[in-house]
């Protein structure tokens, strides 16, 4: 019998190794807890000098690494005579260290307390240590209880535990578990239990309108915000972050009220505030208290008593110079128990307030206190944003001013696109008599009763003057969402609670909600994407608002776009953007961040700062227009993509200098947790989930359904009428052959006719069973009948195990949710949190919408369902790829998403352990995962694949505990005696070591830190000649932003060479797409990667197998080319006329989508070398070559229209398209 060894290494391993320097003491206390070391300093310095024992004190964060833990254990723990170790969290977080502690401390005598964090004890804990169980109870209470005195009762018990004194028999102090405490005294008032004396309630809503009118209300009636923090920081004396927060919500008008609690997870502290809330009635919660408080579902957080927004501000566990230095802002230490476990309760991010400090060092003692010391900037930042929100809470809803924000995706420029918008904005537009005098009732063009009239226009159809700035059609962007038809939804719902939506120009009527018409879908898409900007913010107020901003983000802009009146949408005197006043609500679109001329370069680019125009954008409705909210609607805008942190902003960063204290709320599509994390993050928005569009079965068309008749028809004749069925199938094959349908299968000439047959059948009911989006969602709005029932039918067969009935109630819940969320929002009233994810993929959880978006636990990931999950995966790609080569993939890049990771837990980053022949390993009890298994050959049965992922900028910023994970993976098997043609990455590392190891070892790569996309953005929307668009060219930009290498240390170090080599050596890329509800013709997003991936290997000399797996149905994985994928995509959906009939039904939305289909197609063509003639010819065909669907885009969206025929004329051209009719070229110059 032969034992096979499997190898671990733990997360721990990827912390940076040191060596403390402390000398040997009497007694050593170690914990994760600053609170328990300066306690326990400050009894100690209490403590007679002659008697008292000597000390060491240490962090447990700075002893994670098991060579830091056998350095501290060889020169300090084996001298001593007695050793303390408190473990918040549990034994997993430490779990090396405490087995190492204990088992020293066996061998050597020397008494040992591993003690929980917690009141819950821990058998693990228990068993590990020497001392006896009622010495632990009396410390592990000592400790819990807290505050110098107790913790000198505790290092009086080690030190008798240590033979250098009597037990004194000391029980633990009483202390308050939670009580309330006076920001002004620093100390906690006398109540400590449920607050029968607690103050009362927030006075009338007189002072808070007072309030939010601009006047500041007597402090005894100002509008209340309640601070939330840990006993532990009282205990240690570390409250200076609350006092100097109070100070500065006093300030700004506020009455800070201050509450602390042990655990928000206790019963009873849980009972305390949220009793004490429900007393406050806050305006706004600050809580300082870390992790999830949520017990389940059903009872949520006691935070929820408030019925308040939350804000989670920041206590920083590491020195602002990191914080400082760092493009990520936090920790992943931080990130995880700071913003993404409170995001589970539906807190909104807010800045850093305070970061940790290191005192003078106590002489004698080897250990500096560490103190939480106040961000002055950040705390002015937070409290501008709790102000914003009380304003918002205390504004009647008939006087509250809202902008509500569409975003202007770039679309497609260049030759051909020749529509209003060439030039951008102009002076040539309407004569412009300068800003109106009235602020926030600046109007932009007039309301017509339900029509829009513009200067100039003769009809929704015709296009508007130069003034218009470029848009490719793709004004209101957002994904899954019909934009405009939502717009005017949420007027209807704003009206009809009491907001003022004004009349429409000229009508000269007494204010009121009845009488006026609201403007229709049509009506706003006019003023809003076709006519030409009005007037907003004079260059004069331009100027002396900009001075206000911070001085870095004004040398930055001043640096990248000159003096402000250079600025193209600056004309005679004054700022113009498109912009609908009506009422007290501003409609607007959100300015280009660069110049029309670079439209999608800049979309996403962090380094570039928004210029002129976009600041006066938000200055004008920040500071002139006066708005008390900002609601962005739909998937997604710039703002949170602007230059700056990840996340903990600084007052520098542009989407913090911008927004300032405005409440944001933004619907978001619920199957993207990842960017409404960044906009959750980077903005303290309210992410409403909204529900993603109908879903339907692609059906057979055009020649598909010819074919699948015959088919039906071979199959009736053969083995009855074999004379037919000869004649069926060759008919059947000749159609399939000129179709181009027999490529797409797969089917090659030397192929038996009967084969071909089968692979063609199979081919058409792929194609048929393409789950396609049938029209877009209206948010607010259910979706028509026949459409609810192919979506209930499409939820039914993914979640099998809900009841129909269930599935029914939460689909029908939808509309009323998101539009009771929008107005709670809005009232600055608590959302309740819900989970993100697709529903076509059995997220039936995620219904029903309407609920402040939240992420999952990034400590868990993957989960152990992705496992599971992400086997059926592997199994799929290693089967596809020995089908196509006959042998086993050696070399592979993985393309790694954010959003993806998000959805399923991270089975992408499980397939790719999996590949290496790595399994996650999960803590004991928990869900976390704390390293990984390398699974023996024997076990594995195959060669390991040697994996490199290509991360994306959200993977990095969200998962740095996975980069680490994964790379620990590969030093790991790197390091393994294993043949060549078993282990090729153990074969890349043989005999290296130093720097050259960590070369030929490094196999995580990306964008550079700060930095999103690939860097193909803009020279994919280019049209030739504007730039280098060839093939090598797209590669080479490719192998440039994908070239940070991340792991062992490296975080995002430039290693161009390195990347090159790992993608000139794989012989497959894979990509997966985890659901239906978008494919890779949406856009030219996914040709940024995997058409970018190919273009970069071509030019190396390369040519691996792209595949482009499905995981839509994780029971039934599919690993297809991406040649198929496209194919797939091209006749299934973009061309099919069920998909084109859904989006007509959106008018200019529709017609933007149906052009985004186009712009993903030529991307592929321009990046993969690939031949997609036919693809090219269906669409064509389906779209300006049929009459009804050209004639719709023409009078829709003519920018739209104007851009395909543009890029129609440009494929052609380049010789990317040989349409197989002359017809076409003739049709496209005519």
């Amino acid at each position: 019998m032969h034992l096979l060894v499997r190898e671990t290494r733990t997360l721990d391993e990827a912390a940076a190794a040191e060596d403390l320097g402390h000398d040997p003491a009497d007694l050593v206390l170690l914990s994760f807890s600053d609170g328990d070391l300066a306690a326990a300093a400050a009894a100690w310095e209490a403590m007679p000098a002659p008697s008292r024992p000597s000390l060491r004190l240490a962090s447990l964060a700075r002893l994670r690494h098991p060579m830091s833990v056998d350095l501290y254990a060889e020169s300090v723990l084996s001298r001593a005579r007695c050793v303390v170790v408190r473990l918040l969290g549990g034994l997993d977080y430490w779990r090396y260290g405490a087995e190492e502690a204990a088992a020293l401390c066996r061998r050597r005598r020397i008494p040992l307390a591993l003690l929980p964090g917690d009141g819950a004890d821990d058998e693990r804990l228990r068993d590990l240590s020497t001392v006896a169980p009622a010495y632990r109870s009396r410390l592990a209470a000592l400790l819990r209880a807290g505050g110098p005195g107790n913790l000198a009762a505790a290092l009086r018990l080690a030190a008798h535990l240590a033979g250098l004194g009597p037990d004194d028999a000391a029980e633990p102090a009483p202390q308050p578990e939670f009580g309330l405490y006076d920001p002004a005294d620093a100390a906690p008032a006398a109540s400590t239990g449920m607050p029968d004396d607690a103050p009362a309630a927030t006075p009338a809503a007189a002072s808070v309108a007072a309030f939010a009118a601009g006047s500041v209300p007597d402090p005894a009636a100002a509008p209340v915000a309640a601070i939330v923090f840990y006993r532990s920081h009282l205990a240690a004396g570390d409250t200076a972050p609350v006092a100097a927060l109070a100070t500065a919500l006093r300030a700004r008008g506020l009455a800070p009220r201050a509450l602390f609690v042990g655990s928000l997870k206790d019963p009873a502290a849980a009972r305390f505030a949220a009793d004490t809330l429900r007393a406050w009635r806050p305006a706004v919660v600050l809580n300082l208290t870390g992790f999830s408080a949520r017990r389940d579902d059903a009872s949520g957080s006691p935070l929820d008593a408030a019925d308040a927004p939350v804000l989670q501000p920041v206590l920083a566990g590491s020195a602002r110079e990191a914080w400082a230095a760092s493009p990520r802002g936090l920790t992943a230490a931080d990130l995880a128990m700071q913003v993404v476990l409170p995001e589970l309760d539906g807190r909104l991010p807010a800045p850093a307030i305070a970061f940790k400090a290191e005192s003078d060092p106590i002489p004698g003692l080897d250990h500096a206190r560490t103190v939480l010391r106040p961000d002055p900037d950040g705390i002015a930042l937070t409290a501008d944003r709790a102000a914003g929100w009380a304003r918002l809470v205390g504004t009647p809803r008939s006087a509250r001013r809202l902008a509500l924000v569409l975003s202007d995706y770039p679309g497609a420029q260049g030759p051909g696109t020749q529509g209003p918008s060439a030039q951008g904005p102009s002076a040539q537009g309407p004569s412009a008599q300068g800003p109106s005098a009235q602020g926030p009732r600046t109007q932009g063009p007039g309301v017509r009763g339900a029509d829009v009239q513009c200067p100039g226009d003769a009809g929704l159809g015709t296009p508007a003057t130069d003034a218009a700035p470029a848009t490719g059609g793709q004004v209101g962007h957002a994904v899954g969402l019909d934009s405009f038809a939502s717009l005017a939804a949420i007027l209807g719902t704003l009206r009809a609670a009491g907001y003022d939506t004004g009349a429409p120009a000229g009508d000269r009527a007494a204010p009121g909600p009845d009488r006026a018409t609201m403007p229709d879908a049509a009506a706003l898409t006019h003023a809003l994407a076709l006519a030409p900007p009005a007037p907003t913010l004079s260059l004069a107020r331009y100027r002396a608002l900009f001075a206000t901003l911070p001085t870095a983000l004004r040398d930055a802009v001043t640096a990248a776009w000159g003096e402000p009146d250079a600025d193209p949408a600056c004309a005679d005197g004054a700022f113009r953007h498109r912009h609908l006043a009506l009422g007290r609500l501003t409609l607007a679109v959100q300015p280009d961040r660069g110049t029309a001329a670079d439209r999608r370069a800049s979309y996403h680019d962090p380094d570039l700062p928004p210029r002129h125009a976009y600041l006066a954008f938000y200055l004008w409705l920040r500071d002139e227009a006066g708005i008390h909210a900002m609601l962005h609607l739909g998937t997604h805008g710039t703002l949170e993509w602007l230059p700056g942190k990840a996340t903990a902003l600084s007052a520098d960063c542009a989407p913090a200098a911008l927004a300032g204290g405005l409440p944001v709320v933004y619907p978001f599509i619920v199957n993207n947790p990842g960017e409404a994390a960044i906009a959750r993050r980077r903005l303290g928005a309210v992410t409403i989930g909204h529900l993603t569009p109908p879903l339907r079965a692609a059906g057979s068309h055009g020649e598909a359904a010819t074919l699948e008749h015959l088919l039906d028809e071979y199959a009736a004749a053969d083995g009855l009428d074999r004379r037919r069925a000869a004649l069926l199938r060759r008919e059947i094959l000749d159609r399939a052959a000129g179709s181009g349908l027999l490529d797409e299968c797969g089917a090659t000439p030397d192929l038996p006719d009967i084969d071909a047959l089968a692979k063609l059948d199979a081919w058409l009911c792929d194609v048929k069973e393409l789950q396609i989006r049938d029209g877009l969602h209206v948010f607010g709005t259910p979706p028509a009948p026949e459409r609810r029932a192919a979506l209930l039918d499409a939820l039914r067969r993914t979640s099998p195990a809900v009841p129909p009935e269930t599935l029914a109630a939460r689909l029908d819940a939808c509309a009323g949710a998101e539009r009771a969320a929008l107005l709670a929002a809005l009232d600055g009233r608590f959302v309740a949190p819900g989970p993100s994810g697709a529903p076509s993929r059995g997220r039936a959880d995620v219904l029903p919408t309407g609920r402040n978006l939240t992420g999952i636990d990034p400590r868990a990931v993957p989960t152990r369902s992705a496992l599971v999950l992400a086997e059926r995966a592997a199994a799929e790609l290693l089967r596809r790829h020995r089908q196509d080569h006959g042998e086993w993939p050696r070399a592979l890049v993985l393309d790694l998403w954010g959003s993806a990771t998000l959805r399923t837990g991270g089975e992408e980053l499980a397939l790719a352990l999996l590949l290496l022949g790595v399994r996650p390993v999960w803590d004991e009890g928990s869900a976390r995962v704390s390293g990984i298994e390398v699974l023996p050959l024997a076990v594995l049965d195959r060669p390991r694949v040697d994996v490199t992922l290509r991360v994306s900028g959200l993977f990095r910023d969200a998962f740095p505990a996975q980069i680490a994970l994964f790379d620990g993976a590969v030093r790991a098997v790197a390091a393994r005696d294993e043949a060549p043609e078993w282990n090729p990455l153990a074969a890349a590392a043989r005999g290296l070591d130093g720097e050259a190891l960590r070369r030929a070892t490094t196999r995580v790569y990306g964008a550079a830190p700060g930095q999103y996309g690939t860097g193909l953005e803009d020279a994919l929307r280019r049209a030739a000649p504007e730039g280098d668009t060839s093939r090598d060219a797209l590669g080479a930009a490719y192998l440039a932003g994908s070239a940070a290498a991340y792991g062992q240390g490296l975080d995002g170090a430039p290693d161009p060479a390195g990347f090159a080599a790992r993608v000139a050596a794989a012989d497959a890329f894979l990509h997966v797409q985890d659901h239906a509800e978008t494919d890779l013709l949406e856009g030219p997003g996914h040709a940024a990667h995997e058409g970018g991936f190919a273009a970069a290997a071509a030019s190396l000399g390369g040519a691996p197998t792209l595949y482009h797996a499905d995981t839509s149905r994780p029971d039934a994985p599919r690993a297809r080319t991406l040649a198929e994928e496209i194919a797939r995509v091209a006749r299934g959906r973009a061309a099919n006329p069920a998909w084109l009939a859904g989006q007509m039904r959106h008018g200019y939305r529709g017609a933007a989508n149906i052009a985004l289909a186009l712009e993903g197609l030529h991307a592929f063509a321009a990046t993969a070398p690939l031949r997609l003639d036919r693809q090219f010819d269906l669409l064509f065909d389906a779209t300006l070559g049929d009459a009804a669907v050209d004639r719709f885009l023409r009078e829709r969206n003519p920018d739209a229209h104007a851009a395909m025929r543009g890029r129609f004329a440009e494929v052609l051209r380049r010789g990317l398209w040989r349409p197989r009719r002359n017809a076409v070229a003739e049709a496209l110059g005519g």
